[in-house]
């Protein structure tokens, strides 16, 4: 299981799948640092809820991903887990994206993995430890018509993740990847109830996804004895990306 003297940061770490992550990992004895951009309320409930740490950054600036890894050290002196978790989905046909939502979707689906990674890998290895696990889409498997921007830099995650993968290999660092698709979340409620019922019939299981069951996946990748497993691109989708 997750070692109980871990450090763990999560990005959009405070609500839906990012705080079912950072909850599981609290449980199981973890320190936890959740990170968000913009939604105090929805922060401080969570802190009320679970006790982790919470700090705000806008992760889609280069310079606010290194000083959030800087930060997490100079208080915890290392950092074992970092889950990039944080997405920004703006849906819009491609010929009707524009190049500051192409930029922003990016930065912060795509972009803000790498800089967060550049900046913990050097801590990870002077510990010999480490554990990365970047959050993707099934968008990025099977597209969008109106997801263009975040299926690519979802997309994007895959290539990073077997990227970092071989370079960390040797140091005790393993880098995976998880491709979620429908879970139950705020997003999935708010859509219109045709819409819902059209996904819930292309997936096999029948069901949307528990966040839980997405956390444990996450966990699974985190743990101490999951050294052997890198590079990795972990499908949790119900069957979804069957097709069929």
């Amino acid at each position: 299981m997750v070692g109980s003297k871990r450090v763990a940061l999560v990005t959009g770490g405070t609500r839906g799948i990012g705080a079912a992550i950072c909850a599981r990992l609290a449980a199981a004895g973890a320190t936890v640092i959740a990170a968000y951009r913009e939604d105090d309320a929805a922060a401080k409930d969570f802190h009320d809820h679970t006790g982790a740490e919470t700090v705000k950054a806008d992760i889609s600036d280069p310079a606010a991903c290194a000083a959030l890894v800087d930060r997490l050290i100079g208080k915890h002196a290392r950092l074992d887990l970092l889950v990039n978790n944080a997405g920004l989905l703006i849906e819009r046909p491609s010929t009707q994206t524009a190049q500051s939502d192409w930029d922003r979707t990016v930065a912060v689906n795509l972009s803000a993995a790498f800089h967060l990674c550049r900046a913990a890998i050097p801590v990870m290895r002077q510990h010999n430890f480490g554990r990365i696990v970047n959050i993707s889409s099934v968008t990025a498997v099977m597209g969008s018509p109106t997801e263009a921007a975040y299926g690519a830099a979802k997309a994007g995650l895959h290539g990073l993740t077997r990227s970092l993968a071989r370079e960390t290999a040797r140091d005790g660092i393993t880098v995976n990847c998880v491709v979620p698709g429908v879970f139950e979340t705020d997003m999935t409620a708010s859509m219109p109830q045709r819409t819902q019922a059209a996904i819930l019939r292309m997936i096999p299981v029948g069901r949307r996804g528990d966040p839980d069951e997405l956390a444990h996946a996450v966990a699974f990748l985190l743990d101490d004895e999951a050294g052997y497993i890198t590079g990795s691109i972990l499908t949790v989708d119900g069957g979804l990306s069957m097709g069929g």
